[in-house]
């Protein structure tokens, strides 16, 4: 579920925001700023931050809640077992969506102008030159930032167990987590490892499956 929530939640975040802020006016390199901070910041402080905005009394989302009249809404955003995992996912997303929003920002500053002319010579705009010219030329990018996104996620640890600790009743339990409770909680080394080697032969296979389908899908 991180991983899908990495790939299909920060790549196209990314994508988007690096296509409307392409521009290099002030107003835009500020929301490039703004959208970077989090990568400075601490996984820890992120964690905390969050935690303060999913705590049921204090947070400021059920505090929003209450304020658009949709208390019956309100929840224990993170005490949930049901919701919880999904709960972790906004953070896991705001925190990582800059780096790729730089990743791409900078392929698209590599597409020459002159493509761009061409296009508007033939006609091509908005979703057109985007799904004709744009995507295409910067497919290899998207390649790199999808196996960035697999592999992070698959060893997401420090975001989680700041804010859950794989809990409640290892409803966020992932497999770094895990690997980390078996190994210097219930002192399972050898346990431990395999699970750490797990992790790496699960990670190659998903990078490997999503690059055939993405070498194929580049190759029609």
């Amino acid at each position: 579920m991180f991983v899908l929530a990495s790939v299909f939640g920060q790549v196209p975040l990314a994508l988007v925001l690096a296509i409307v802020l392409h521009k290099n006016n002030t107003f835009q390199k500020f929301l490039r700023s703004a959208v970077f901070i989090p990568m400075v910041l601490s996984t820890v402080v992120i964690g905390m931050i969050w935690q303060y905005i999913y705590h049921p009394q204090i947070g400021i989302l059920n505090f929003l809640l209450d304020s658009l009249g949709l208390s019956s809404w309100k929840l224990g955003w993170l005490s949930n077992p049901d919701i919880a995992i999904y709960s972790l996912m906004p953070p896991l997303i705001w925190s990582f969506v800059g780096l790729y929003l730089i990743i791409f920002a900078s392929a698209l500053q590599n597409i020459s102008s002159e493509i761009h002319d061409a296009a508007k010579i033939d006609g091509a705009e908005g979703a057109r030159k985007l799904f004709s010219i744009t995507i295409p030329m910067i497919w290899s990018t998207i390649q790199v930032a999808i196996i960035l996104c697999i592999s992070g996620s698959l060893k997401s640890f420090d975001l989680v167990y700041i804010m859950t600790r794989g809990g409640p009743a290892h409803a966020t339990e992932l497999l770094a987590t895990y690997m980390y409770n078996s190994t210097f909680t219930s002192y399972r080394y050898g346990f431990g490892s395999a699970v750490s080697t797990s992790i790496v032969l699960i990670s190659l296979l998903l990078i490997g499956t999503s690059q055939y389908f993405m070498n194929k899908r580049a190759q029609k």
